[in-house]
């Protein structure tokens, strides 16, 4: 069986060892540089590879193609690819084959690697064997290759699950679905809906789908989703016979004649989507049987995901936030709804379709000045000029957290929450975050 793997970054290296060592005859391509860990990671495997290029007499050969999540479906190579009817999955779809672990999968627009991070904490701190894996931590594929877990939490981003087909999740978690990567999805909400749900596929009795029964998006297409699964809801809105919710003081759990409870003000994280995040985490914890000590010391001492309103540093007291995570206009707006001091806001970068009057309100409220962090800053100004008086820009995180200072006044918060794609300036969110951290550190 030839196996060709499109990109080389932590999944498609992940994907190669993996088949190779399933005895697949292997050759992994990308149009562009391949790191040198990776590169080193493939041969010692003895892997084919090229980078800076596609052959594409080589690649039309194969018998499956594994595609790495970051590559579009529209490029040239994967359109040849899908003329021959030549299968393109995804590394989890791959992986998924040769893993007997149970799998504990999150997705949503937004908290899923809080959530995903959050459950794992649980699972290592009742002592469990558990591997995390997916759009965070090491290639799933690799630690299939490599270690022996009995659960592997995965976080699933919707271009992860549009690779998907045979594989199933033994707990499926539905964060939330509002707008976001719109631009590969031919910017029609619902084609990115149904990527979303696809986490729901092929799930049956005995598998449990926990999902936010106050999110409309999820609610509008959840009918069309049902199968033998236990469907498990979560809400601030009230109670629920079987699952979780929160009466503005405590967070509850009621699963099969269990009940618990919690105080919201002893959960680590804070602010009304971590009291999501938290709930999830804590029907999962029971859907798995953990004990209840468990699951309530994780919630209570999690220490949070970086670049996730990341606290760095305070400088003459002003406080330096880091939430490059934010790629979208909702995290944002939970960024900034959480926050209680006044704002200056970092935000720009590679727009994905956003409609900045959402925000309106929380920044009228919050925002003492912006500062646009872009190449092009454009849209940003036209929606925020004449409603915030000060709208500077920075090519450099450097520059940004420079200008903030500057702006900023005594007990306010320089919030980098950029709601915007990074890759116009940086390699990718976490770069975005570090340069952030370094700058603010050095002032």
């Amino acid at each position: 069986m030839k196996l060709v793997v499109l990109g080389a970054g932590e999944s498609g290296a992940g994907t190669a060892v993996l088949a190779k060592l399933k005895g697949f005859e292997v050759f992994v391509s990308d149009f562009g540089p391949i790191k040198k860990e990776y590169k080193d990671l493939l041969n010692a495997h003895g892997i084919t590879w090229e980078e800076q290029q596609h052959s594409q007499e080589i690649i039309l050969a194969a018998d499956e193609v594994v595609k790495s999540p970051g590559i579009p479906d529209k490029v040239p190579i994967v359109k040849a690819l899908k003329a021959k009817h030549i299968p393109v999955i995804s590394e989890i779809e791959f992986a998924g084959r040769y893993c007997k672990a149970t799998t504990i999968c999150i997705t949503g627009s937004n908290g899923k690697t809080t959530t995903t991070s959050l459950i794992y904490h649980m699972l290592k701190s009742a002592g469990l064997n558990v591997g995390l894996a997916g759009n965070i931590g090491q290639s799933f594929a690799l630690q299939v290759a490599l270690e022996n877990y009995d659960y592997y939490v995965i976080e699933l981003s919707s271009f992860q699950l549009d690779g998907m087909y045979e594989f199933k999740a033994d707990i499926a978690i539905l964060m939330n679905i509002t707008p976001d990567h719109l631009d590969r999805y031919e910017y029609i909400m619902e084609n990115y809906s149904r990527s979303k749900f696809r986490v729901v596929q092929n799930m049956g009795k005995g598998d449990s789908f926990l999902y936010c029964a106050d999110d409309p998006e999820t609610l509008k297409y959840l009918p069309e989703y049902q199968n033998e699964a236990e469907y498990l809801p979560f809400s601030l809105n009230g109670p629920v016979e079987n699952g979780a919710y929160s009466d503005g003081t405590s967070l509850h759990v009621k699963y099969n004649n269990s009940e618990f409870s919690m105080n919201i003000e002893e959960l680590a994280l804070k602010g009304k989507h971590n009291v999501y995040n938290s709930m999830a985490a804590a029907v999962a914890g029971h859907v798995l049987h953990l004990r209840k000590e468990f699951i309530r010391d994780s919630l209570a001492n999690f220490q949070g995901v970086e670049h996730r309103l990341e606290p760095v540093v305070k400088v003459r007291g002003i406080t330096f936030i880091n939430d490059s995570k934010a790629t979208n206009i909702n995290s944002s707006w939970y960024a900034l709804e959480s926050m209680t001091t006044p704002v200056v806001w970092i935000v720009g970068g590679v727009d994905k379709g956003n409609d900045y009057n959402e925000l309106m309100e929380l920044v009228k409220q919050k925002v003492r000045a912006i500062v646009c962090l872009g190449v092009d800053n454009a849209k940003i100004h036209a929606a925020f000029d004449g409603v915030i008086a000060t709208i500077v820009d920075a090519k450099s995180a450097e520059e940004a957290v420079k200008r903030s200072y500057e702006l900023a006044e005594k007990g306010d918060t320089v919030l980098l929450s950029p709601a915007c794609a990074s890759f116009d300036l940086f390699e990718n969110y976490e770069d975005r975050g570090l340069q952030f951290k370094e700058a603010a550190r050095k002032l």
